[in-house]
């Protein structure tokens, strides 16, 4: 059974009304190619939700990337403090916590490989808004980012000691939040998303002091259930290569990514670099997939035959696939 999580909501709904909602869809019934994945809010709010973005000055105007740089690295006598309260009681009184009831907007299937998604269960959604899951190959995992209040700008989310990437496990047939992850050392500050792990390899964008750019790509190790030894990817990757949320191939050797560097067919492209004896290189344009629209968020199956990506579509950011083939890709 091939279990797809995707974000739900669509591209249209007024931001202060739209929260992100985690949801499943089971191999068998129906399901899209281009079914709708909630991305609206990764490409607004750019830094809100790192996944999306990893250059604040492609995705927020100057005054923006001014405001979180000068909170990231403040004075030590008038470093803020952030909240002690939890993420649920940061969520705004009046938000409400979408459901199939209450969805307006629900995702449009146009595969029969799939049955309907319906809303993932376990403690993972709120009233809030949860973004960007990734699940392990075992299906024991699963990390997200959230926020209590996607309304609100990042630099005051970035004080709200809640906002960042969360771990869930799972229990049964459900998720439990086990809590945030803490990525920085005690007394500084940062604002963490776009997971990704392979191995003891853990991957995640942050905007933080020392970065090539508003936001890098940083890797930590993951060994005996614990996170550390986190440092920046480095100046090839970021700055050179300007790599975006990205996905590794179970065996290391491919590194696809978005980007919006030169020489793709328009916005944003997905780009794969491939490792030569642990040096990445330069990367080549996924040609059989990009167009003119925006392609990114690339997820590679554990058997390196499935490349899935969000396209904008008349508009609109949908789900697609592609399969791989002697020649590539064929979407």
């Amino acid at each position: 059974m091939v279990i797809l999580l995707f974000i739900g909501k669509p591209f249209t709904q007024p931001v202060k009304r739209r929260y992100e909602r985690n949801s499943i869809a089971r191999k068998g019934a129906d399901v899209p190619q281009d079914m709708k994945k909630q991305v609206w809010l990764i490409l607004t709010l750019g830094i809100v939700t790192l996944c999306s973005q990893v250059s604040l000055s492609s995705c927020t105007p100057p005054e923006l990337t001014t405001r979180v740089t000068e909170i990231l690295v403040p004075a030590a006598s008038t470093a803020p403090t952030a909240s002690k309260k939890t993420r649920l009681e940061l969520i705004p009184s009046g938000a409400i916590k979408m459901g199939q009831l209450t969805d307006q907007h629900p995702p449009i299937l146009h595969s029969s490989e799939f049955h309907i998604p319906v809303p993932l269960k376990g403690d993972i959604n709120t009233a809030g808004a949860e973004d960007s899951p990734f699940v392990t190959l075992d299906g024991r995992m699963m990390f997200f980012f959230f926020t209590p209040d996607a309304n609100i700008p990042p630099e005051k989310q970035l004080l709200d000691g809640v906002t960042g990437i969360y771990l869930a496990r799972k229990t049964g047939e459900t998720y439990k939040v086990e809590g945030r992850l803490m990525l920085i050392e005690s007394g500084q500050l940062a604002l963490d998303g776009a997971p990704f792990l392979s191995g003891e390899s853990f991957w995640f964008a942050s905007a933080r002091k020392g970065n090539f750019r508003g936001v890098d790509m940083w890797r930590a190790v993951f060994e005996n259930d614990r996170f550390k030894n986190w440092q920046n990817a480095g100046r090839k990757l970021n700055q050179e290569y300007q790599i975006g949320e990205m996905h590794i191939s179970q065996d290391g050797r491919k590194l696809y990514f978005h980007s919006d560097r030169a020489g793709g067919k328009g916005g944003y492209d997905i780009w794969v670099s491939n490792n030569v004896d642990g040096v990445w290189q330069e990367p080549q344009a996924v040609t059989e997939v990009n167009t003119p629209e925006t392609e990114g968020w690339p997820f590679l199956t554990g058997d390196g035959n499935q490349l899935w990506f969000t396209r904008f579509y008349l508009g609109t950011p949908a789900v697609f696939r592609a399969m791989k083939t002697n020649d590539g890709w064929g979407v």
